[in-house]
């Protein structure tokens, strides 16, 4: 099956999901199905978690209840979300996230999907959903009405052609160029601040090219018709390592339009789910578990030293 293949049955599968209103996050898949780390040590187990039931006693009444969350997402976003094409279950880090934090909650974390970042949002401040596990890019403007339980620290770069063909070393060199971006993400905001930025210089303007999910966004790319695709490394990575050559990252080790960048779990603002999902993440922090989580699935350069609460105001 060619690359091309293999991301069109991806999509496929993400409208799968798309369709489907509310389903369970499972475990995550062997470690066999997370990237491979040629040369470094086998990830540790996962842990097992007991109920604690100081935590699962400040829940409030109604998921008590329910004996379960919702956590929404808009789609793919390996390696942290990866639809298995079955409209049911989800795999990456951030289902293996789900599992443990249920475990010590004492509840199950089910998964529902829409089809944009905007739709996760507004559905979370609507209450239609509890939260998002994500993880999403923390901003300031987005704390208004949101509260985020930071979990990493992502870095923004773009996916291109092997070779690197137009020449991609910064922000600053797509004037003119076809650049793919996730709709309604914080990329596309930055790409078309930049062109902008390009047409006051005199320059062309950014084509900018917005799909609703990562895999259509990635096929953009390979078919030729973007020459970039402008969003957070971890899942270029994920999408590079599996083209067979074909791709490769590109402006690594700048800062491309964004400060410290932190992505977390998106919750109503003054939730209070907030507090008792905080105390289970640090407890996942100082066991080792969100460290194994994260080895798992080739995210070290990720990894933040703590959880914390709406990272982006500072």
């Amino acid at each position: 099956m060619t690359y091309l293949s293999k991301l069109a049955t991806g999509l496929a599968a993400v409208t799968l999901i798309l369709a489907t209103a509310c389903s369970t996050t499972q475990p995550a898949a062997p470690a066999t199905s997370a990237p491979s780390t040629s040369g470094a040590p086998a990830a540790a187990a996962i842990p097992q978690h007991s109920k604690d039931q100081t935590l699962y006693d400040q829940l409030p009444a109604n998921v008590k209840q329910a004996g379960k969350l919702v956590s929404v997402d808009s789609g793919a976003f390996p390696p942290y979300e990866i639809p298995m094409g079955d409209g049911k279950t989800l795999q990456g880090a951030t289902a293996d996230l789900a599992t443990a934090l249920g475990q010590i909650l004492g509840i199950s974390i089910e998964n529902a999907s829409v089809d944009s970042l905007a739709g996760e949002l507004s559905g979370i401040q609507a209450g239609r959903y509890d939260l998002a596990l994500g993880p999403v890019g923390d901003f300031t403007d987005r704390e208004q009405g949101h509260d985020f339980i930071d979990w990493v620290q992502e870095f923004v770069v773009f996916a291109v052609p092997q070779g690197n063909p137009k020449n991609i070393n910064s922000l600053d060199d797509t004037c003119g160029l076809n650049i793919a971006v996730q709709s309604g993400g914080s990329a596309e905001k930055v790409i078309k601040q930049q062109s902008d930025t390009c047409t006051s210089a005199g320059k062309a303007a950014v084509n900018v090219q917005s799909y609703q999910d990562q895999p259509t966004s990635i096929l953009s790319v390979q078919s030729g018709r973007a020459d970039a695709f402008f969003s957070s490394q971890s899942p270029l990575s994920y999408f590079v390592q599996q083209s067979n050559g074909k791709l490769q990252l590109a402006a690594t080790g700048q800062k491309n339009g964004f400060d410290n960048l932190f992505q977390g779990a998106v919750l109503p603002a003054n939730s209070p789910l907030r507090q008792p999902i905080l105390t289970a993440m640090q407890q996942l922090f100082a066991d080792g578990t969100y460290k194994a989580i994260m080895d798992k699935w080739g995210l070290q350069g990720n990894m933040i030293d703590k959880p914390g609460v709406n990272l982006a105001a500072g």
